[in-house]
């Protein structure tokens, strides 16, 4: 299903009606950040999976535990990972979840069930040859959250995409920053970041309610202030109305996920902000730092 060397990614991103809750779900097959994947010479891709889930807010966790191939099962609806997994049924995406937090252990368990808005059904390649491309499955979708550990239910609207790429995803781009914003209608995803082969690349689409993708002009870019571990963030936004940090998400020594408020298009938007390095994380030190966060665990 990934070829040897590449990697395949799920994300779900959602924000609670009330701004008081935010979660991320990513399921892996050729863990792009694993440094286990990367000491076996990525030679087997489903020999490291792992199902990462992020909850934010009052009652928060994290969770990334690595798995081999025994846990992988997959077929053209689903996706389980160890205890948890994923379900298409034609209409709407089911995630029951059972993991364990790291460092700290704690249980999340429960399901999310996800209801797309529009399913545009395309592909974007993210460099010349088309190494890694980008499926925007689910721009916007309604997202209802019931778990019992920890005790949280809410509903909020999320995001749900794809990446895949045949070769490690570092050989390709230095970096890259990404985001989502949900107008009032429609969504708005923009992409950038530098290739290593010293080009850069930028996009900007709007998906409409009707199923409509139109690329737009980019917003002016404005530098973000930089993370607790100094990974650098920029993000855009309409002249004159700069982005504003809510919250930042996620600080690693690679990588950094914001929630932002902003104007784009006109309109303001609640905006989830991704920032990743690409050069921090192959930094060996780095890849060292990583297994306190995210255990691997074989039967």
């Amino acid at each position: 299903m990934v070829p040897a060397g590449g990697y395949a990614w799920w994300y779900i991103d959602a924000l609670s009606d009330d701004g008081r809750h935010g979660l991320t779900i990513i399921a892996f097959i050729g863990s792009v950040f694993s440094p286990y994947y990367h000491w076996s010479g990525r030679g087997d891709p489903e020999n490291h999976v792992a199902m990462n889930v992020a909850l934010y807010g009052p009652k928060g966790g994290w969770a990334m535990t690595e798995r081999g191939r025994g846990s992988l099962h997959c077929t053209h609806d689903t996706l389980a990972i160890g205890p948890s997994s994923m379900a298409w049924d034609g209409t709407k995406l089911t995630i029951d979840l059972a993991e364990v937090t790291a460092p700290f252990p704690s249980r999340i368990r429960g399901r999310i069930m996800l209801h797309p808005r529009v399913m545009p059904g395309t592909l974007w390649p993210l460099d010349a040859a088309g190494c890694h491309a980008w499926r925007p499955i689910a721009p916007r979708a309604v997202v209802e959250v019931d778990l019992g550990s920890p005790n949280l239910r809410w509903r909020g609207e999320g995001y749900f995409d794809s990446n895949a790429g045949i070769e490690p995803l570092e050989h390709a781009f230095a970096d890259w920053h990404w985001s989502r914003a949900h107008l009032q209608r429609d969504t708005v995803v923009m992409y950038e970041g530098n290739r290593r082969d010293g080009s850069d690349f930028a996009m900007g689409l709007r998906f409409a309610e009707s199923g409509a993708i139109d690329e737009i002009a980019l917003p002016p870019s404005q530098t973000l202030p930089k993370t607790l571990w100094r990974v650098s963030r920029r993000a855009r936004a309409d002249q004159g109305h700069p982005a504003a940090i809510r919250r930042t998400w996620e600080d690693t020594p690679f990588y950094a996920r914001t929630a932002l408020t902003a104007r784009v298009l006109g309109e303001d938007a609640e905006i989830v902000h991704e920032s990743l390095s690409l050069d921090r994380l192959t930094n060996p030190v780095v890849r060292l730092m990583l297994p306190f966060r995210m255990p691997r665990f074989v039967r």
